[in-house]
């Protein structure tokens, strides 16, 4: 087990600092309680689908509603583990082609089962987060970017949690139910790692980005040295902050959401979504 330094003093109410070398201020507490209801909003949508909703297919190519809710859980379980079951880019680990396996150990689940499996693991992995923020556990995990604070792993499952919701509403015309607080830790994180995986490509970006709309704000991004991310949370007028997120993971085009941004940093925090639209 490694164990990071300390963790820093607290930056004023409604910032968020990330660094990929060095603790981050993320209110973990703060992140478990937006998780929480956030997986309440979208539980209460899949009560109500029916078996059309559940085989229709979303925006993961290949993948229907009920293969997401499968993904899900088993992303539940990764995010319970500990620094021995963290994603880790060295070990082999390939966004594009490992999560694909996962679901198939679970494909002649029923959707009604999965949907019970999937509240299941969520208060089970809800509850064990909670328990080692009581017991101020600390160590780090192998994130593809750097080992990083475990509290960071579950910002990094939640952004994915996040946009897999997205993923199987959008696509069927659906309304996301989400909140500014969901929302601004979802493009936070977003932001942070297309800026990681730009750093990881050679690239190097010095930018502020203003987004709009539910979790929107001043994104003040700096990849010279370390990779540093502060959020100031704040109302103002700019591209939207969770369309922003879609098109850095990929989900949509950049034309809209980043086009306040030069080319040289458009096209550098595009890495990622490039990465994840390359056929293997």
């Amino acid at each position: 087990m490694i164990h990071r330094s300390p963790v820093p003093e607290k930056i004023p109410p409604g910032r968020l600092l990330l660094r990929a070398e060095g603790p981050c201020d993320i209110d973990p507490q703060h992140l478990l309680d937006v998780w929480a209801a956030q997986r309440q909003r979208f539980a209460a949508v899949l009560r109500r689908f029916g078996p059309e909703d559940w085989a229709a297919p979303t925006r993961c190519a290949d993948w229907s509603a009920h293969d997401v809710i499968r993904h899900l859980c088993d992303c539940n379980a990764i995010a319970a583990g500990t620094d021995a079951h963290a994603l880790d880019i060295t070990a082999g680990f390939d966004p594009r082609i490992t999560p694909r396996g996962w679901p198939a150990l679970s494909a002649d689940e029923s959707p009604s089962a999965s949907f019970n499996r999937f509240l299941a693991t969520t208060a089970g992995l809800l509850a064990l987060l909670r328990d080692r923020l009581a017991r101020g556990l600390r160590f780090d995990v192998c994130l593809p970017y750097a080992p990083m604070d475990w509290t960071i792993l579950v910002l990094h499952a939640f952004w994915d949690s996040w946009l897999h919701e997205r993923d199987v509403l959008l696509a069927r015309g659906r309304e996301h139910p989400t909140d500014g607080d969901a929302t601004g830790y979802a493009a936070a994180y977003g932001v942070f790692i297309a800026a990681a995986v730009a750093a990881m490509f050679g690239e190097q970006v010095q930018q502020t980005l203003t987004l709009g709309g539910d979790g929107g704000g001043v994104f003040e991004l700096n990849t010279h040295g370390t990779v540093t991310l502060t959020v100031s949370r704040v109302t103002l007028a700019g591209p939207s902050a969770a369309e922003a997120t879609d098109a850095l993971a990929g989900r949509a085009p950049a034309t809209a959401a980043l086009a306040g941004l030069p080319a040289n940093s458009r096209t550098a925090l595009l890495h990622m979504a490039t990465f994840f639209n390359t056929p293997v």
